[in-house]
């Protein structure tokens, strides 16, 4: 960067001529765009007195003097290059960048803030003007700017006005940059309205049509169905499961959560819908020339097909917490739709009292089984007894052992007695003897007498089993005959239990909420349908493009 080389500086007295010229001179500031006839007109009539050298006025003086403090402020070629750029934002003509910073000072513009800095991004009329074309705006500076030119308005130019009316050929780097930025945006506001056009294209085949279609369908071809709602429950009877004199009287709430859920799973089988197509026609009704293709089944439609129909037209949900079963039947006629859930209800009933039976023939046979066994154990330990009675030849033994024990009892008194006798006797200096003979011969007797009912207590002699054993053997078939005669109560209560449950019903099915034939059709809902739909297709198309754009990036990388 070129600085203007200073000039010696002289005060001199101006002439008169010189006085007219100076005045001359704002005038021809005013007037850039003379004719060149009239500026060399003018020439010969006013023509300054010779100088002997050039002489600056006081503002330049004052300008050289700002630029020399600006000099020494440091400033970086960034911010100096920052300043020229503001100042031709601005319409300034600097002669340099630190000419540049005193201008926008002097305008009180601060050439180094931020919004001055971010405005020169987007290029201006101005900028593009003065940028790229320094020189000749710098030639140009004493014609058309005032200020510092205003002082050097005296001296002779060194362009000429027809250099400047002629337009150039070449652009400036401005611009040029400018034209490449635009040709830039143009590109890409190309490329996103052909992206926007494909993407509204593949929306509209992949997204919007087969939402149409979908929508079409439902408000115009799909046939109307009418679903008949109901509700029942289970209830368990359990006559003699309860505590206390009313146990046998009150119900339980609800039945098993088994029973309730094999209820439910046989609604849903394949065995209802046969059941059912046997006993009212549910192909008949669904293979209909006026049903919709789609919801129609064929003339001659298989097992699997109507089966395919019948769980989609029969929705049974059961809930634990209620006990409550909730079915609902749609058919393409309302009192089809009534009947067929009326017969359902039958068929669950039906399901529920073979349960039931089941049930109650398990009990009544194991209840039976129980009696009889205990009736045969009972005739066994009778019959055991009499044969120890009759073995013992008595029908009372512990009676006749009793006695016995009795006799053994009186003879020891009565041999204890005689040998008192027999000893006090034998105490005599001079028994008598016949008392004593007397007296010894009847213990004699007395003590065969015992030993003969000892025999009869132990029975030694027969080598037989003793009455004291036969005593205890028939003491205990008589306590088994007891036992089993409690064991055979026990069963014939327990029969007579089963014999009362099995003349009630112990299960049974409650119908909490009748079929009634619906008026309006229930299906098919056309607007839920629809959202539905374009969900789900937005959702299809979303993860084909996601995945699709994965892929791209992954074999582009």
């Amino acid at each position: 960067m070129t600085t203007k080389p200073k000039a010696r500086k002289f005060r001199i007295k101006r002439t008169a001529p010189a006085l007219g010229s100076a005045a001359t001179g704002p005038e021809r500031d005013d007037a850039p765009e003379k004719s060149a006839s009239e500026s060399k007109t003018q020439d010969k009539v006013q023509k300054p007195a010779p100088k002997s050298g050039e002489v600056a006025s006081n503002q330049q003086v004052q300008s050289e003097n700002t630029i020399d403090a600006i000099r020494q402020e440091g400033l970086t070629g960034r911010q100096l290059r920052m300043a020229r750029r503001v100042a031709q934002k601005h319409g300034l003509a600097p002669t340099s960048d630190f000419d540049a910073v005193r201008l926008l000072r002097a305008k009180g513009i601060d050439p180094f803030q931020r919004s001055n800095m971010l405005e020169l991004v987007v290029p201006q009329a101005g900028a593009e003007q003065h940028e790229g074309g320094a020189p000749d705006a710098f030639a140009n500076l004493p014609a058309t700017t005032g200020g510092a030119g205003a002082g050097r308005a005296q001296l002779p130019q060194t362009v000429q006005v027809k250099q400047q009316q002629l337009p150039s050929t070449e652009l400036s780097p401005a611009e040029r940059r400018s034209q490449e930025i635009q040709n830039i945006q143009r590109d890409i506001a190309r490329r996103r309205r052909r992206k926007m056009g494909l993407l509204l294209v593949r929306l509209a085949f992949f997204v919007i049509l087969p939402t149409f279609l979908a929508g079409y369908y439902f408000y115009a071809i799909a046939t109307p169905m009418y679903a008949t709602k109901s509700e029942f429950l289970i209830i368990q009877n359990e006559g003699s499961g309860g505590a206390g004199p009313l146990g046998g009287l009150l119900p339980t709430q609800f039945a098993t959560n088994a029973d309730s859920i094999a209820v439910q799973g046989f609604l849903q089988s394949k065995d209802a819908m046969l059941r059912l197509d046997r006993d009212i026609g549910f192909k008949t009704h669904f293979t209909q020339g006026w049903i919709d293709p789609i919801q129609r089944l064929s003339d001659d439609p298989t097992n699997e097909e109507a089966y395919k129909t019948y769980k989609k037209n029969v929705k049974i949900g059961y809930d634990p917490t209620e006990g409550m079963i909730r079915m609902e039947v749609a058919a393409a006629d309302p009192q089809v739709s009534a009947e067929f859930s009326s017969q359902l209800i039958n068929y669950a009933e039906q399901r529920v009292n073979n349960l039931s039976a089941q049930k109650r023939d398990d009990q009544m046979r194991d209840a039976r089984e129980g009696f009889e066994r205990a009736e045969t154990e009972r005739r066994a330990a009778q019959e055991s007894l009499v044969r120890l009675q009759i073995e013992g030849a008595t029908l009372d033994p512990e009676g006749v052992i009793a006695s016995l024990r009795t006799q053994i009892g009186q003879l020891e008194t009565q041999i204890i007695e005689k040998e008192i006798e027999l000893a006090s006797l034998l105490n005599n200096t001079r028994p008598n003897q016949s008392r004593v003979d007397g007296a010894r011969g009847t213990l004699e007797i007395l003590n065969k007498q015992l030993v003969i009912l000892n025999n009869k207590m132990t029975d030694v002699s027969k080598g037989e089993n003793s009455l004291a054993e036969l005593a205890a053997r028939i003491q205990i078939a008589q306590a088994d005959l007891a036992s089993r005669d409690l064991m055979l109560q026990s069963a014939l209560q327990q029969m007579e239990q089963s014999r009362v449950e099995a003349t009630r019903q112990v299960r049974y099915l409650t119908v909490a909420v009748e079929p009634i034939a619906p008026e309006e059709p229930t299906y098919p809902c056309a607007f839920e349908n629809t959202i539905l739909a374009f969900l789900v297709f937005a959702g299809i198309y979303l993860m084909i493009s996601l995945t699709a754009s994965i892929l791209r990036e992954q074999v582009t990388s």
